[in-house]
């Protein structure tokens, strides 16, 4: 299924990085999640609380530690709007239509 490209891609590119925990793949799953309720648009626009919900994560800190690695390790692109009524750019890399 095409619609599974996005998260095959990442465990293959995840599978030889230690640096990768189950929180980790727990929060980039989620992101893709909502980015299909928003009809596979690249980029998604998120605040915090709708992924840690969807990520089952009991910490924003542990949300905001972990985009902020995804982003530091090359595996999506991350950039905080620091508002309240704007949600962060989340840009997906292993996707065609990325354009990033």
């Amino acid at each position: 299924m095409e619609t599974l490209k996005p998260l095959s891609d990442f465990f293959t590119a995840i599978e030889n990085d230690y640096r990768i925990s189950p929180m980790h793949i727990a929060i980039y799953a989620a992101l893709l999640q909502f980015r299909s309720v928003k009809g596979f648009v690249n980029p998604i626009f998120v605040f915090s609380s709708e992924i840690i919900v969807i990520a089952k994560v009991s910490s924003a800190n542990t949300y905001h530690k972990c985009i902020q690695e995804l982003h530091q390790y090359g595996y999506l692109k991350y950039r905080p709007s620091f508002k309240k009524t704007r949600g962060s750019e989340v840009y997906f890399l292993f996707s065609p239509e990325a354009d990033v």
